[in-house]
């Protein structure tokens, strides 16, 4: 399709042929599928050359061939896709290059650039060398590098300007090895006094301020069990642990129940009227294990909802289990429930 555009002078349209030149046009929406499919192929074989991909093999000669590659493809890119494929490419090529340019080596070591500078100094009269010394000076004197004499900037400048063809500047060598090194200064922290008035030593516990209680659950469990004795048959789950006065006691008392159960001293079974019952039973034994029983276990929820609806239901008046004391126990002076 033509495509089109407006003269804002004359208000006229100008048609471009279909043909015309659009090489050199930066962006290019309608540029030929064929030759954008053939940019990115080789974009991605560039990426996935195997000698790009440890800088111990890839030699510079490699580089520079995969770089002018890079640029002759880059010249025919007229879309965003093509030209983020070559960011990628370049990103990738200037990691190597930053790599090679590490392990480069001079003679035996590697780069100094703390000698550079030395040298640098020595060369614009920061030093005197070892011939220039007096005779009486000693092998450990030195010239101060912060000197009266400023550096000789000329004598590095002429030999920078016999590389470059930059216009020289009146302080174009004013650099950091003029500038003397800053040393960090000591920063003294006041101490914090505090008032010795406010500090409060812990309270001192001793033996006899902690009254030793005997194992609560222990013993609820075990009056529970001679409760259960004393009916000397099955009651109604609900009748037996729901204690109307307390909702908290009523699920203790379920907890201590569900040691009874665990342990098999106590069962738990519904009647023809679909009533939860417990009655006590025989403990059994390894054998019946082997012979087949299995426990069997379930979570009751209890809510105050429940609570209130079981009272209403089996018009529970008293509780069967007797109301216990709140536990308290006593640290120093005071009593904690």
């Amino acid at each position: 399709m033509p495509k089109s555009s407006r003269n804002a002078e004359e208000g006229e349209e100008m048609e471009l042929e279909p043909n015309g030149d659009t090489e050199d046009l930066p962006y290019d929406p309608d540029q030929n599928r064929e030759e954008r499919r053939e940019i990115r192929k080789g974009y991605r074989q560039l990426q996935e050359d195997e000698s790009l991909q440890n800088p111990n093999d890839v030699g510079i000669d490699r580089l520079t061939e995969q770089v002018q590659t890079a640029n002759v493809l880059f010249k025919r890119v007229k879309g965003p896709q093509e030209a983020t494929l070559d960011s990628a490419f370049l990103l990738q090529a200037s990691g190597l290059g930053a790599a090679k340019a590490r392990q480069m080596k001079s003679g035996s070591g590697t780069f100094d650039i703390d000698d550079l500078v030395a040298k640098l100094i020595t060369f614009m009269g920061g030093r005197k060398h070892a011939d220039e010394r007096p005779e009486n000076a000693g092998s450990d004197d030195e010239i101060d590098d912060d000197g009266d004499a400023p550096l000789e900037w000329e004598k590095i400048g002429r030999k920078a300007l016999a590389k470059s063809r930059r216009v020289p500047a009146m302080d174009f060598m004013l650099g950091p090895l003029s500038i003397e090194q800053k040393k960090r200064a000591s920063v003294k922290r006041a101490k914090l006094e505090k008032d010795k008035g406010e500090e409060r030593k812990p309270q001192e516990l001793k033996e006899d301020d902690i009254q030793r209680s005997e194992n609560e659950t222990t013993k609820n469990v075990v009056a529970l069990q001679n409760m259960l004795d004393e009916i000397g048959g099955s009651i109604n789950l609900f009748k037996f642990v729901v204690n109307p006065e307390s909702f908290g006691q009523t699920v203790e008392n379920i907890f201590y129940l569900s040691f009874l159960i665990r342990d098999g001293v106590c069962a738990l079974e519904f009647n023809e009227e679909n009533e939860p019952m417990i009655f006590l039973t025989e403990r059994p034994t390894d054998e019946d294990y082997q012979q087949g029983l299995k426990k069997r276990q379930m979570v009751m929820e209890m809510d105050q909802e429940t609570w209130k609806r079981a009272i209403e239901v089996f018009e529970i008046k008293k509780s069967h289990i007797p109301t216990r004391k709140a536990a308290q126990t006593k640290l120093g002076n005071k009593w904690y429930g």
